[in-house]
């Protein structure tokens, strides 16, 4: 089953990255400021590395110095990574994790169009992120942990990773209540990065048992109803709103054999935020926390 959901979410991103969502869109603009990034930040980078999918802004909150060593789990087009790219500088790396082809290939496009020479991007899952111990200074990801079904392993992981007196500095969205069934099983709320959220309390505590201390979780009052404003764009795999499905998974992707749906993610996400009020039970949040130095 977790594999199964796995693809559905690469089957998902895929086509987005796929996609000619970018910058260039207004509503996708939108979102990305709605979110924290100021238009000096979305400009100075190459379009196509904003596809409307933040929740926040991870480079503006982890305090990125020269020289280090950042990592960005979901990284997407690159967005975060080339913005952090340029807060570490040519002596500091900044890398993308990313489980989609699609997206690998984009941030790839993307890099060799903008001239980044301290970037690179791999392709794997934040449960096994293909890197040493030890190795990272900061961990950033946007809006992608709740994607992660089994979420203290990939705590444990970035732990690994990290440094001693490394930082996790993360976008993400968080439960403060409980969702309506609707949307809890539903996968396009899962895709969306709303069923797949833990609640605050859960997130801490799961943070802590990997190790980390100095935990802050702070709801940074963004709106989540932004996600309505990209339209009007295609995608594959995707119900149409008014007939939203469970969270069930048909074959190896979202699609079933009998769906001719033409509705993206974005659209999807819009529907759902159009019959429930997500604010109310979900939060985007920042989250912070310190790998132990070694004694």
């Amino acid at each position: 089953m977790t594999e199964r959901l796995l693809e559905s979410v690469r089957s998902k991103y895929g086509a987005v990255a796929e996609s000619g969502l970018s910058n260039d869109h207004t509503g996708v603009k939108a979102v990305a400021e709605a979110f924290g990034y100021t238009e000096a930040e979305l400009t100075s980078i190459p379009a196509g590395a904003n596809m409307g999918l933040s929740c926040g802004n991870p480079t503006a909150m982890a305090s990125i110095r020269a020289g280090e060593v950042v990592v960005d789990l979901g990284s997407g087009g690159g967005l975060d990574v080339f913005l952090a790219s340029k807060l570490v500088g040519p002596e500091g790396r900044a890398i993308g994790i990313d489980m989609t082809p699609a997206m690998i290939e984009r941030a790839q496009a993307n890099a060799l169009a903008g001239g980044y020479d301290n970037v690179e991007f791999h392709l794997a899952t934040m449960e096994h992120i293909p890197l040493p111990d030890a190795s990272a200074d900061c961990v950033i990801s946007n809006c992608v942990l709740n994607l992660a079904p089994d979420k203290p392993i990939v705590f444990r992981e970035i732990a690994r990773v990290l440094k001693p007196g490394g930082r996790l500095a993360v976008s993400d969205i968080a439960l403060k209540g409980e969702l309506p069934p609707a949307v809890g099983e539903s996968l396009a709320a899962y895709v969306g990065c709303i069923a797949g959220a833990i609640h605050v309390d859960a997130y801490r505590e799961g943070l802590l048992a990997a190790g980390f201390e100095h935990v802050e979780i702070v709801d940074s009052g963004a709106d989540l109803n932004a996600y309505a404003k990209v339209e009007n764009q295609t995608g594959c795999c995707s119900p149409a709103m008014e007939n939203l499905q469970p969270l069930q998974i048909v074959g190896d992707s979202c699609c079933s054999s009998d769906t001719n749906a033409t509705a993206n993610l974005h659209q999807e996400l819009a529907g759902l935020l159009s019959q429930y009020d997500i604010n109310a039970a979900a939060a985007s949040v920042k989250v912070y926390a310190i790998k132990p130095r070694a004694d």
